[in-house]
């Protein structure tokens, strides 16, 4: 199955001059989402992995499910003020502004192995950002999921070091 004919483009999504992937189709389609899912828990065959972290919000779709299928812990990371306990945050750049992200001070313990899961690597600023959070709380990353990766962003130039994985690349 070709994951790519789930995912439709819309030219100025957000704004002027983005090309915008939505996965909402792919999301439609059962067979094309456990497709996904099953792509993405392969990539991780044989890492111990305690806790997902999903970033707001498409990260959350396929990060609670990549958590249960690795029996882990979830985490969501949010925009700032809409967790309701005690955060630690950090502002990062993305492709079309600039954002703050927030996780609950208590989400991950010292030593903790974290998948970082989200739809799309563009730039890497917002998976820069959750990884600051994670190793600002002592989780050590064992790799991070996407979706989708836009190459011609170069995102992975943020996250050298890390091992790094997408289902569908551009």
């Amino acid at each position: 199955m070709q994951l790519e004919n789930y995912i439709r483009d819309i030219q100025g999504f957000p704004k002027e001059g983005i090309l915008f992937k939505d996965i909402t189709p792919l999301l439609n389609d059962a067979q094309a989402t456990q497709e996904c899912l099953k792509t993405l828990a392969a990539s991780l065959k044989g890492q111990k992995i305690n806790k997902v972290v999903g970033a707001e919000s498409r990260g959350f779709l396929f990060g609670i499910l990549l958590a249960q299928e690795l029996n882990a812990g979830f985490i969501p990371v949010r925009k700032h003020g809409k967790l309701p306990y005690d955060t630690v945050s950090v502002s990062y750049d993305l492709e079309y502004g600039t954002d703050t992200l927030e996780i609950h001070k208590d989400a991950i313990q010292k030593g903790d192995k974290v998948l970082i899961h989200d739809d799309v690597l563009a730039t890497g600023g917002t998976a820069k950002a959750v990884c600051d959070l994670v190793e600002k709380l002592g989780g050590e990353i064992v790799q991070f999921n996407f979706l989708m990766e836009l190459t011609f962003l170069n995102g992975r130039e943020k996250l050298n070091g890390y091992n790094i994985f997408a289902a569908v690349t551009y």
